[in-house]
């Protein structure tokens, strides 16, 4: 790649920024691209950012995450950012201005001799990103279950002692775990069930009788019911199941002949109706008074059949007595699971109404059995790095094998997880999944393994990029030998990171570290947001059970992963003196010509106010901002929002030290208003819609790279606080501008 050679100059003091290595891959000739930056622009500075093509790149990723980035999705975690994104920012952090960024993406780029920082690690995005082009990297979280699965995703592993320890595994459990999902045939075989359908039960206030919660009694349907139109319902004279298509209404039961609707059950949002004294009452005070988590109902089993196929049964006596069975086999282990009790929290609250009071009241007892025999045949593992990893996936099946997850149906993965509305959500019609699994099974520990863990060990020894096709509407390419492997030494003290390890890892507040001063050459990271949606009190499900298996040393001390350094709050001086504390040590430990880059949106100017005084009390400005494409493509929390968030925004970050100030800004919409009109104008001419909350994240950042150019802070957030009008006036104008096109657009298409 050729590099201006006045770019080259007040880039780097060597001759040639970027050499060229000669190295053989599949055997073809491919050349090693090393950046070696020393001052001057990046490319992630520049207005040309190349932010509409990456963000057609991520969007081919967000799709299928699990898919295209395995090695950070082998564990739950939330707002897992794409890779394809921090890729991109890594390179235009080290590359020089003036680099084709496009071409730099699909070259063997590698950063020999730099470190990167991330306080905010996550799931381990940036990190993973960084070992691939070859430079160091140091992550830290505050939170034990991030830390724990990063640890797990990056190490070293032997493939051959993993696969070897999933065949002891199976060879140990799985027949006594799949005993208690198999059930006999009419023809007499015996056969397995893949999923346990149940049903919430709330006693009548009026007759006592118990009221079973369906909004409707169609339990499984196709997830494109426009092509497969046939549903299965439960008769709620006798439970029978019926056949019937989606949009039939009085249905007669093939069993009991009765005539039932098909769309209209016991409940219906709030409230309940006794079908016995037709009583109607709050779903939600009736289970508070009753004192006791709601209890269940089995009414329906899918059996895999011997031929593969699948066939919908109802709930027998030999079923019940299975259950009865694991109940009672329950009760004879000890210390079969963790008994931690859930602490008062906005997302904990919920469940705590619901009179929930421990995390082991979210699983049955069959699932509590099972749960147990798996952890402790994980807990015998000797070798300390294989026990994590098993013990990864054991945490990750949870999500799959409670009494919040639900039935997806046909055609897709059958298990909604629990946390598909970011928040834990008591499910009415719960489905309880096969732990163990067959190949037809879905969240399974089996097939989570092959899904998971084995995905994610080929991904790590052979990375691969998505590049879209030349034609529209071609096949995405997968393309290789552009990476070195993930799989690398991880360091847990400084010292040993410092000495030969590729990277070091802690838990722990990221506004105090044991980093050196100007140690890092970069920071890049995706701090937490400031909302609603507490990642610590959702993770706490997971961790009692990792303390349970791995013990209580170390990192899994607490008996929670809260903490009181928190960035994540719904309280603005809170979140902003944390977030200034992370910027704070962020800004000690980077070198003076690095940079910080992030990304970052928010649908309200409380979020868009504390980061701008965050970033310039620790010391920082703005000198570049970029829409790119968020981590989640299709989501229950983003699919029920009226202007629903696409885009991120990144933002580039400097030392103010490095900086000529603004004494005013009295120009600042001449500047503000031409710049994302030609962020949006470009995000629009790839054919891609912008929400008006997108088009508000583009005019917020513009702004904010203006104003942290400012004197003092202080001026920056009166001049921000006074301007409100005139920003929601210029996003309602550039907003109005799309609609305005399109309508157009469509009346000259008609005519």
């Amino acid at each position: 790649m050729q590099v201006d050679s006045a770019v080259s100059t007040r880039w780097c003091t060597h001759a040639n920024p970027i050499t060229q290595l000669s190295f053989s891959d599949d055997d073809r000739d491919q050349s090693l691209v090393n950046l070696e930056p020393m001052s001057g622009l990046r490319a992630i500075e520049e207005d040309s950012f190349p932010f509409e093509v990456l963000s057609d790149i991520a969007e081919i990723e967000s799709w299928r995450k699990e898919i295209n980035r395995p090695t950070t999705h082998i564990h739950k975690w939330w707002a897992q950012r794409l890779g394809t994104v921090f890729r991109a920012m890594l390179i235009g952090t080290f590359a020089p201005a003036g680099s084709d960024l496009l071409d730099l993406f699909y070259q063997p780029v590698r950063i020999p001799d730099r470190t990167i920082f991330d306080p905010f690690m996550g799931s381990g995005t940036t990190l993973a990103e960084a070992v691939k082009l070859g430079t160091k990297a140091i992550g830290r979280d505050i939170n034990p279950v991030a830390h724990f699965l990063v640890k797990c995703a990056l190490s070293t592993h032997n493939r051959k002692a993993i696969l070897e320890t999933f065949r002891a595994i199976k060879h140990d459990v799985a027949d006594e775990v799949r005993s208690f999902y198999r059930a006999t045939l009419p023809d007499g075989q015996i056969a397995d069930v893949l999923y346990f359908f149940w049903v919430k039960m709330v006693d009548c206030p009026a007759c006592a009788a118990s009221v079973d919660l369906f909004g409707s009694y169609i339990f499984a349907r196709h997830a494109y019911p426009q092509k497969v139109p046939q549903v299965h319902a439960i008769c709620p004279h006798c439970g029978g199941i019926n056949k019937v298509h989606i949009e039939d209404k009085d249905v007669h039961c093939s069993i009991c002949r009765k005539t039932f609707n098909l769309h209209i059950g016991s409940s219906k949002g709030q409230i309940a109706t006794c079908p016995l004294c037709n009583h109607s009452f709050s779903i939600a005070k009736s289970i508070r008074a009753s004192g006791k988590p709601p209890t269940h109902r089995m009414y329906a089993k899918l059996m895999l059949l011997p031929d593969g196929s699948k066939a919908y049964y109802p709930i027998t006596d030999e079923d019940r007595a299975l259950y009865a069975k694991a109940e009672h086999i329950l009760v004879e282990h000890k210390h079969a699971y963790p008994i931690v009790p859930i602490k008062p929290g906005y997302n904990t609250n919920q469940v705590l109404g619901y009179n929930y009071r421990y995390w082991h009241e979210m699983f049955n007892a069959r699932q509590l059995l099972c749960l147990s025999i798996l952890a402790e045949r994980i807990r015998t593992i000797s070798e300390p790095v294989l026990r994590d990893l098993f013990t990864c996936l054991f945490s990750g099946t949870l999500e799959f094998n409670n009494m919040f997850a639900s039935y997806k149906g046909e055609g897709t993965g059958a298990v909604r997880h629990m946390f598909a509305h970011h928040i834990l959500k008591p499910e009415r019609v719960p489905l309880e999944a096969n732990l163990w699994g067959t190949p037809k099974s879905s969240g399974a520990f089996s097939t989570m393994f092959e899904g998971r863990i084995r995905r994610a060990l080929d991904y790590a020894d052979n990375p691969f990029e998505l590049r879209l096709a030349s034609v529209k509407g071609g096949k995405t390419e997968k393309i290789y030998g552009l990476s070195e492997n993930i799989s690398t030494s991880v360091a847990e003290t400084y010292y040993a990171f410092n000495k030969d390890a590729r990277v070091y890892l802690s838990c722990g507040d990221s506004g105090s570290t044991d980093l050196p001063d100007r140690s890092v050459d970069a920071v890049l990271t995706d701090p937490a947001f400031f909302d609603n949606v507490h990642y610590s009190q959702l993770a706490d499900f997971f961790y009692v059970w990792q303390r349970h298996i791995l013990g209580t040393d170390g990192f899994f001390e607490s008996d929670t992963t809260r903490s009181e350094y928190e960035v994540q709050n719904t309280d603005e001086r809170q979140f902003t003196e944390r977030l200034t504390a992370v910027w704070r040590e962020s800004y000690r430990v980077l070198k003076d010509d690095g940079l910080l880059s992030f990304t970052y949106h928010h649908s309200r100017p409380e979020g868009w106010r504390c980061m701008v005084q965050a970033l310039m009390d620790a010391g920082f400005w703005i000198s570049a901002v970029h829409p790119i494409k968020a981590e989640m493509s299709v989501a229950m929390p983003k699919l029920q929002t009226k202007e629903p968030i696409d885009f991120d925004i990144i933002l580039v970050c400097r030392k103010r030290l490095c900086i000529k100030l603004h004494d005013k800004n009295d120009n600042l919409w001449q500047i503000v208003t031409p710049l994302a009109e030609e962020q949006i104008r470009r995000i629009r001419a790839s054919g891609r819609k912008l929400s008006r909350n997108d088009v508000r994240i583009i005019v917020m950042a513009q702004v904010l790279r203006q104003i942290s150019r400012l004197p003092t802070m202080e001026s920056a957030l009166h001049l921000l606080n006074s301007i409100n009008d005139e920003i929601e006036a210029l996003i309602n104008s550039l907003h109005a501008a799309g609609n305005e096109r399109k309508n157009n657009a469509h009346t000259k298409e008609r005519t």
